[in-house]
């Protein structure tokens, strides 16, 4: 068993490294070690393991595992963030199309009271029309 002991950066704390040279069987299943992720800042892509080392085949598999996954997500964020843009802009519609409906709706109001207005206006000069007339075939008739 070999153990290393490193210090990342002076903020950080050490991180102590356990591995193995024994049971190497699993080392020849190594993914492509082409594998490029170029939604990774270059400092973060996996860096091809030492074959030879079991636990770093298993560090690199992890990671790629990892880098897979960071850009699946990245990919649902995205899509989730088109699909939140679409609805607001949908929304926006709704709202316009709302507030049209009740300019409309008021508007009806308003002419449909006018209208009744205008007929009641309209049967009482009829009425007003229709006794003039009558008055005046009286007169008529009386002179």
């Amino acid at each position: 068993m070999i153990t290393s002991t490193r210090r990342v950066s002076p903020d950080k704390s050490e991180v102590r490294i356990a591995f193995s040279l024994d049971n190497t069987s699993d080392v020849k299943d190594v993914e492509d070690l082409s594998q490029t992720f170029p939604d990774l800042e270059q400092r973060l892509q996996p860096v091809p393991p030492c074959v030879s080392l079991r636990e770093s085949v298993q560090v690199y598999k992890e990671h790629c595992r990892m880098a897979r996954e960071f850009h699946q997500v990245k990919h649902d964020i995205a899509v989730l963030e088109d699909r939140k843009r679409k609805l607001l802009a949908e929304r926006v519609e709704d709202e316009k199309v709302a507030m049209e409906i009740a300019r409309l709706e008021d508007e009806f109001r308003r002419l449909t009271e006018e209208n009744r207005n205008l007929v009641t206006v309209h049967n009482e000069r009829a009425q007003q029309l229709e006794r003039l007339c009558l008055t005046s075939r009286t007169r008529q008739d009386s002179s």
